[in-house]
Order: structure tokens, then C-alpha cells, then sequence
């Protein structure tokens, strides 16, 4: 089918420019049919930031609630200028920001989690909303609620601030108060989270993901901390998520399921709904690209995600999706009102609007007091400085320490094994450092075996990178078997592992466990612990079944 051009369905007198300072509030009853429909799609800029003309169009003609931007976007400065430029009335600019912003990165959600400290929490919705506010962001995609029950699929455990249903929910209200007060509205993600014992080992990025969670279940667990937020005004937004609910919703799925969205409505919650990515394969291949994004208005969402570059197809699919019958006009009318209300909101002078030293400081120490170390009854958390030990470092391809010539996707990640081989060098000058890869071949196992031989032991440095598109998250069946075949003679005495914890339940035995969290800053702090310069202040807030 052939999309009509939007110029022609629009149909409206162009409004100009304005300043952004002197918002003018839109009026429901003044809006168009085609005007609201535009109210409830979120644009989408593309990292190569080159499909804006479209957006300003929308923005224009009034018939667009929300614009996405994910950091690094190129020229991003420039488009949100461009962006504030053309709107004359607040339009809600998003993007999510779990891990921070600019130059303020923690490692995810878990590092908050494991300092268990409602201060940090607070430092880091501080610093990060304040950040974000003078990027142009009104509004952010934290905090994230999901609950870490279990090992799942696209960082789940690495992003949840624990399992706990009162801490996560204590974390959560500290972060979310720091954003109100500096003037940045909160989006909570993604409801409505899933069952206490889910095992969710597919990823909704790559196919479907299904709960045997009740409306109770979710209600007593993983929706609590929604609720607590909501009762002290701190919840302005919820994101929701592609998981598959058939005790509650056999047809559709949370992020296009009226009886699902619907849980927290009758509880009293009247901010935004926004979708999750509606491009994920969890919604969009059984549904379509174009009845994904009506279904999502029409069955409970205020906000559709397209999550696509091609503005121009999602703001007429939704237009094709209301003449079809597809969204209601009352149904329109509500998620609009709650639209504009959300942006009525970023119109609220913040509390504070500049970082102070201290607030640097402590959210250093994010990254600083997220590690965590468990050992054997009488074995030390750290080993010996001048000891002969021998350090595999895993990697996610093959790369040479000495040449630092590398096919390693982390190199300028937060997984950086140069930088890591280093600050061994350093804190150890008698061992060995060498790398291994994720799938080694014979003869890296091999070399692996025969130069660990001779030294006092061997330190396991691993990592598991969260990421979409990856599928099961665990360690490959090939370094899990060398570490069994190594500890058949208990020759590895440390494992050092970053990112999901649950991974580790698949390893022998080790008397020293230490685990970070996915920042550059924490696996160096690690690296700290383990030589005696810092205590692990981290606590685990999983439940890990460690060997």
C-alpha cells in the first residue's frame, strides 16, 4: 500500500518559529484529529542525525508529542537546537540514559544496586538529569525497575538495581526524586516487569518473551515498586515492555495489551505510557511495522516507540491505523490529554542546575563502591602483590597485548583489556598476562594450559557485555570447559567477572569470587580490589547460586 504523503494529510497553516522560553501550552480542543494522532508518535533521529527535516515539519504543523535522540547522535547539539528553534510549544525530547550521560557513566543500573546506597542513588539522578538538561532532554528513561530474578537476555541482571522489591523500590525514589529536582521527568522501565521465578531466556529484540505471571504476581512483586513511586508523585511516565502475559492477556502483549496497561491504570495512575522500541521483533513480527504502532495507541499506550529513522511511514501508518478503525476517538482524546500534560510538566523550574564537587565526587564512587567479593572461609578478598601469578584476560576476539593490534569490539568500550593488562602490570610485576579468547581455539587453550604451569595460580579475568541481538547470556562452553579442566587440579584460585552475575553460576568452584559492574572505571577499581588498595564495598543483590 501506498502511504499518502504526510504534507497532504496534515493539512494545517505552518506556525512558524518561536523561542523556546516563551512555551505556548496546546489545547486539546483545538487540535486536529491529524494533529493529535501526530501527538502520540515519538520522532527518531538516527545516530547519523541526518532524517530531522521530517520531525521540524511535524513540529510545525503541532503533530508531534515527543522526539527521540540517542546519545552519541552526531550533531546532536545541533539538531535539539534546531528542535527548540522550530517548537513554540514544549515538546517532550527523550532518550535513555541507565548508565548516565556525557561524561558522567556508571556501570548501568547494577552499580547503583550494589552500593545499596540511597545517597548515590540520589548523586546519580542528580548528576545525570542535570547533564542531561543542558544536553536539551526533558525527559529520561530512568529508573529501571526490573527486578534481577533470574539470568535473562539483553542485560536485564547487569541493568536492575537488585531483587529486592523494598530496596529496588527505596534506589529507585531516591533517583527519581534527584530527577524532579532538577527538572527532568521520569520514565520507569519496563512494566510491568515479569514473574518472581520467569526464566526469560529469549531476548524481545529477537522473538517473543513469555511470564505464567498472574495480575497478582505482578501486583506483589515487580509492579510494587511502580506503585511506590507513584503514590509520592514521583512516576510521570512508564515504558512498556514486549513480554508476553497469556494469564492476563492470551493475544497480545504488554506493550500492546489494553488488559495489561491497565494493572496500574486502576491502581491510579494517569501519566504517560510510552512502548518500548516497537521495531523489536517481540511485537513487530507478528504484528507488522505499521499495525504495531496503531495497536500501541489504540489499546492503552499515550506515546508509540517506532524506534525508526523513516518518520515520515510511522506518522501515516498511525494516521492509516485511526481511519481503519483501529484507535478510537476517545481513546485519542486521553492519550493526548496525558501528552500534553507531560509536557505542561517540563515547564517546572528545577530545584538545582549545576553540579558541585561533591556531587562529582560521589558519583565517582558509584563506580568505586559497586565491587563486590565473596571467598572461602579464611582466604582474603585481595592476593599477593610480588606473588608469581598467571592472569587470563577474556576477550571478545583475539587481540596482542604487545603489538595492541586488535579486532577487539571493546577496545574503546567499557571493556578495555589493554587498559586491564596494564594496571596488572603495574599493581603485579612478577605474573603473567596473556589474553583468551570467547570461543579460543585448540591451540589457545593450549597455550593457555602450557604457559600457566609453574606459576602459583591462575586468575580468570571475564566479562559478559549485555547487549540485543546476542541471545542467551552465559559464558561459551569452551572457556567454561578449560576453567573445569584447570580446576580438576584447583590451579585457578581467583575469577574477576564484569557485567551479568549470573553467568558465574556456571563455573567450577573458585575460593575467590570478585564482581563489577560494566563501567571502564569499576573493572580498574577491580583490578584495586584484588591487589589490597580498596575494599569491596559492593554488595550482591542477586540471587547467585555460586558453586
Amino acid at each position: 500500500m501506498t502511504l499518502q504523503k504526510t504534507h497532504a494529510t496534515i493539512n494545517l497553516q505552518k506556525t512558524g518559529k518561536a523561542d523556546f522560553c516563551q512555551m505556548k501550552e496546546l489545547k486539546l480542543e483545538q487540535l486536529t484529529t491529524r494533529q493529535k494522532l501526530g501527538m502520540t508518535m515519538t520522532g527518531f533521529v538516527a545516530a547519523a542525525g541526518d532524517n530531522v527535516d521530517y520531525i521540524l515539519e511535524l513540529i510545525k504543523n503541532h503533530s508531534l508529542g515527543a522526539v527521540w535522540i540517542q546519545p552519541p547522535t552526531t550533531n546532536m547539539d545541533e539538531i535539539i537546537a534546531k528542535i527548540k528553534e522550530t517548537a513554540d510549544y514544549p515538546i517532550l525530547i527523550i532518550c535513555d540514559a541507565e548508565s548516565g550521560i556525557g561524561d558522567y557513566k556508571i556501570g548501568k543500573h547494577n552499580a547503583i544496586g550494589c552500593t545499596g546506597s540511597e545517597k548515590l542513588a540520589y548523586t546519580f539522578g542528580k548528576v545525570t538529569a542535570i547533564t542531561a538538561r543542558k544536553m536539551g532532554f526533558n525527559v529520561l528513561c530512568n529508573p529501571l525497575l526490573d527486578m534481577a530474578n533470574g539470568n535473562c537476555c539483553c542485560g536485564g541482571n547487569a541493568r536492575s538495581l537488585g531483587n529486592d522489591k523494598y530496596k529496588v523500590t527505596e534506589l529507585a525514589k531516591a533517583e527519581a526524586k534527584a530527577m524532579h529536582d532538577c527538572g527532568i521527568l521520569t520514565v520507569a522501565k519496563h512494566y510491568p516487569g515479569s514473574g518472581k521465578n520467569d526464566s526469560r531466556d529469549i531476548d524481545s529484540h529477537m522473538g517473543e518473551v513469555f511470564s505464567k505471571a498472574t495480575e497478582a504476581d505482578l501486583l506483589d512483586y515487580s509492579i510494587y515498586p511502580y506503585l511506590e513511586l507513584m503514590k509520592e508523585n514521583l512516576l510521570d511516565g512508564i515504558m512498556i515492555r514486549h513480554g508476553c502475559f497469556p494469564e492476563i492477556d492470551p493475544d497480545f502483549p504488554a506493550s500492546l495489551s489494553k488488559k495489561v496497561i491497565d494493572i496500574i491504570r486502576k491502581k491510579g495512575f494517569d501519566g504517560f505510557a510510552i512502548t518500548d522500541a516497537l521495531c523489536m521483533m517481540g511485537v513487530v513480527a507478528k504484528f507488522g511495522k505499521k499495525n504495531s504502532i496503531g495497536l500501541a495507541v489504540g489499546n492503552g499506550n499515550d506515546l508509540a516507540l517506532p524506534y525508526t529513522e523513516d518518520n515520515e511511514f510511522s506518522y501515516n501508518a498511525l494516521c492509516e491505523c485511526y481511519d481503519e478503525g483501529m484507535i478510537a476517538d476517545d481513546r485519542l482524546d486521553e492519550a493526548v490529554r496525558r501528552v500534553l500534560e507531560a509536557q505542561h510538566k517540563t515547564l517546572a523550574q528545577p530545584k538545582y542546575t549545576a553540579l558541585t564537587d561533591e556531587d562529582i565526587a560521589n558519583f565517582d564512587r558509584i563506580n568505586l563502591d559497586s565491587v563486590f567479593a565473596k571467598t572461602d572461609a579464611g582466604v582474603s578478598t585481595s592476593i599477593s602483590r610480588d606473588g608469581k601469578h598467571f592472569f587470563a584476560i577474556l576477550t571478545e576476539n583475539v587481540i596482542d597485548l604487545e603489538q595492541r593490534l586488535a579486532v577487539d569490539t571493546f577496545s574503546g568500550g567499557w571493556y578495555r583489556p589493554y587498559d586491564i593488562a596494564d594496571k596488572l602490570k603495574e599493581l603485579f610485576p612478577n605474573s603473567t598476562i596473556e589474553t583468551i579468547s570467547q570461543f579460543p581455539s585448540p591451540g589457545e587453550n593450549w597455550r593457555i594450559l602450557e604457559h600457566s604451569i609453574g606459576h602459583e595460580d591462575v586468575i580468570f579475568i571475564t566479562f559478559f557485555n549485555s547487549m540485543a541481538y546476542i541471545g542467551t547470556e552465559c559464558l561459551t562452553s569452551r572457556i567454561l570447559s578449560l576453567m573445569n579442566a584447570m580446576q580438576m587440579s584447583n590451579r585457578i584460585s581467583t575469577v574477576v567477572h564484569f557485567g551479568n552475575p549470573y553467568v558465574l553460576e556456571d563455573v567450577p568452584h573458585m575460593p575467590r569470587v570478585i564482581v563489577g559492574t560494566t563501567s571502564a572505571e569499576n573493572t580498574l577499581a577491580a583490578i584495586d580490589v584484588l591487589a589490597g588498595n580498596y575494599p569491596a564495598n559492593g554488595v550482591l543483590t542477586y540471587d547467585i547460586k555460586l558453586k
